[in-house]
């Protein structure tokens, strides 16, 4: 149950060649459809090559420039961006179907609690840069991941560093995102704790997390990286992260006293 780097999607692999065989049936060069769509040298070769997915506006142009007559441009209903890296779907699956999430997160607000303008800010910093649609599709994702704290019957535990709470460029949207995560604690079902920077050395410090309970009961812990993600549900692993969890809970402040600390950080925000 763990995933990592995975290839790219056959879809883009596929239609990559569909306009590499296209292309160089009808005579015309790399360098050409590039300079007709806009596009460099490299992102061409790389879109031919799977390795990056071919675009809405590069189909089109190799549609027209090879003579294809909408054989090229009838991919683009399989190239739609997809909701989520490849590493994390596998998580998303559990996630959607987890009776209790708990997620101890350091550097962000947990996707789960994002505001709207939070996701985009946040989203628009990637690295490589998201195209357009794909950004569109990854907001949208996130939003309607949210929709499940509205089921009273699931619980959620969130514990945030305070340092998460603190870091935002955007003024206007950090105080959104405060005002958010306050909203939401207000719900039974879930929990929002802070934990202070005052605290020093703690078990989270080994790095964020997501204990899952699926409806079987079965705990799984989902831990990602920059690149990958990894969801695993051996009972030794998974038991040292539930300790971890709970003295993380321990050491935070209680669910009162971390709103309190989250509207002082609006009003001065």
């Amino acid at each position: 149950m763990a995933s990592d780097v995975s290839p790219p999607p056959m879809a883009w692999r596929y239609c990559g060649n569909q306009v590499k065989l296209w292309r160089e049936h009808a005579g015309v060069t790399r360098e050409r459809l590039a300079d007709e769509a806009g596009y460099g040298y490299e992102t061409v070769k790389s879109m031919e090559q799977g390795r990056r997915r071919p675009t809405q506006r590069l189909l089109q142009v190799a549609d027209g420039l090879c003579g294809a007559q909408g054989k090229l441009t009838a991919a683009e209903a399989f190239l739609a961006p997809e909701k989520y890296p490849t590493y994390a779907r596998e998580y998303m699956r559990y996630e959607a179907e987890a009776i209790a999430v708990n997620w101890y997160e350091s550097q962000y607000i947990p996707g789960l609690l994002q505001s709207e303008p939070y996701v985009r800010t946040l989203l628009s910093s990637h690295w490589p840069p998201l195209d357009e649609e794909t950004l569109a599709e990854r907001v949208a994702a996130r939003l309607e991941r949210q929709l499940m704290l509205d089921n009273g019957t699931r619980s959620f535990s969130f514990v945030v560093e305070e340092s998460a709470l603190r870091s935002f460029s955007d003024p206007e949207a950090h105080r959104e995102q405060l005002r958010t995560l306050l909203a939401r604690g207000r719900a039974r079902n879930i929990t929002i704790q802070v934990m202070p920077a005052d605290r020093g050395l703690h078990p989270g410090l080994h790095g964020p997390f997501v204990l899952l309970e699926t409806a079987e009961h079965q705990h799984l812990v989902y831990e990602e990286g920059q690149t990958t993600g990894i969801l695993y549900a051996e009972p030794a692993r998974v038991s040292i992260v539930m300790r971890r969890h709970d003295m993380i809970t321990r050491q935070a402040l209680g669910p009162e006293e971390s709103a309190r600390f989250i509207d002082d950080l609006a009003e001065r925000s």
